[in-house]
């Protein structure tokens, strides 16, 4: 279950950030960044790297995971939160957050 909401939140965030987009900047042409707030080798560390290279694969565009972890999960929140609003920096949070 948590891993079909964690699929359904980074497709709607995909869906969402294009209209956001300038009408003259193609959205994907530069790298997105998939934020991890928790430490690496876990669930969520695992999970976040297959999504991102799925979506790679599928969409011909990198995708690639950043880990902050800390504060049981506030700092790399805080820092996915603080990203320009162009859709070039997703969030993988647990369904708790």
């Amino acid at each position: 279950m948590r891993a079909i909401t964690a699929v359904l939140a980074v497709l709607l965030a995909l869906s969402g950030a294009a209209p956001a987009v300038a009408q003259t900047d193609v959205y994907l042409s530069k790298p997105v960044r998939v934020m991890m707030p928790f430490p690496p080798g876990g669930p969520g560390d695992i999970f976040a790297q297959l999504i991102a290279q799925k979506l790679t694969d599928q969409l011909g565009k990198q995708f690639y995971v950043e880990i902050r972890p800390g504060a049981a999960g506030t700092i790399g929140t805080g820092v996915a939160a603080r990203s320009a609003p162009d859709g070039y920096t997703l969030l993988a949070a647990s369904s708790a957050m």
